[in-house]
């Protein structure tokens, strides 16, 4: 099976001397093709800096991340925007809507990036709202959308550029059961059929068996996680302490 995210040895350390807050300590991490992987951890865990390293968004201290064969640790500022255009989708957890455009808009923002434009720009924007059960939504602003209804608007817009690897931070924790569970049905389908890879960063023990994978991240050190693939009729094997982290959280 093919990774997509070769993660070894990261370091990410903020400040120096005495007052240095050592976030990630030497992390290694594998995502693979197809793979939906679940990255829980306590506040200041580092899971957070994690995907943002892996995103692009923040630059480690040390170590080597590789998206899809291309090592992002140390490469030029100016060349990250493309390996995330052509690579990954973020799904964040405050939204980051414009909130002068419509939802239809704000999926198009995507769209227009990769060069899809027009009468297609709107079919797309339309059927990946439709998807994500906001079809009544099109020319609705952030302001008269609920919490939930932004996150999915996110969503659809984080699905317009259809990445290889999709960045998740909380998306079903501004949901109710049935919209987490359209968003993670989706989610899954992505990974499974597509084969996407998705890192979905939660506290939520609601989709815990959507996971392909489970992995615990504390204090800035992936934690051992007795987890076994989904498939051919094998089991996910959720340590106690996970499920009453993430019911507690």
């Amino acid at each position: 099976m093919n990774k997509a995210i070769e993660v070894k040895d990261l370091v990410k350390t903020y400040g120096s001397g005495e007052t240095a807050v050592h976030a990630l300590k030497k992390v290694d991490l594998n995502v693979f093709e197809g793979e939906l992987l679940l990255l829980l951890g306590a506040s200041g865990s580092g899971k957070t800096t994690l995907i943002s390293i892996i995103g692009g968004i923040l630059s480690a201290t040390s170590g080597s991340c590789k998206i899809r064969g291309t090592e992002i640790v140390g490469l030029p500022q100016s060349k990250l925007p493309k390996v995330r255009l052509d690579n990954i989708g973020f799904i964040f957890q405050g939204f980051n809507l414009f909130p002068a455009l419509t939802a239809q808009e704000n999926v198009e923002i995507t769209l227009d990036l990769k060069g899809i434009k027009g009468r297609k720009a709107k079919r797309k924007s339309t059927e990946l709202l439709e998807r994500v059960g906001l079809g009544d939504k099109l020319k609705s602003h952030p302001s008269d959308l609920s919490g939930g209804q932004k996150q999915r608007v996110a969503i659809a817009r984080a699905l317009a550029g259809e990445p290889h690897i999709i960045l998740a931070d909380e998306p079903t924790a501004a949901l109710d059961s049935e919209s987490g569970k359209l968003i993670m049905d989706l989610l899954q389908e992505l990974a499974h059929e597509q084969k996407r890879s998705i890192v979905v960063v939660t506290h939520d023990n609601r989709i815990f068996d959507y996971a392909d994978r489970i992995v615990e991240i504390e204090d800035g050190r992936i934690q051992d996680a007795e987890t076994e693939k989904h498939g051919d009729g094998e089991s996910l094997h959720i340590p106690t302490e996970m499920i009453e982290q993430g019911a507690n959280a």
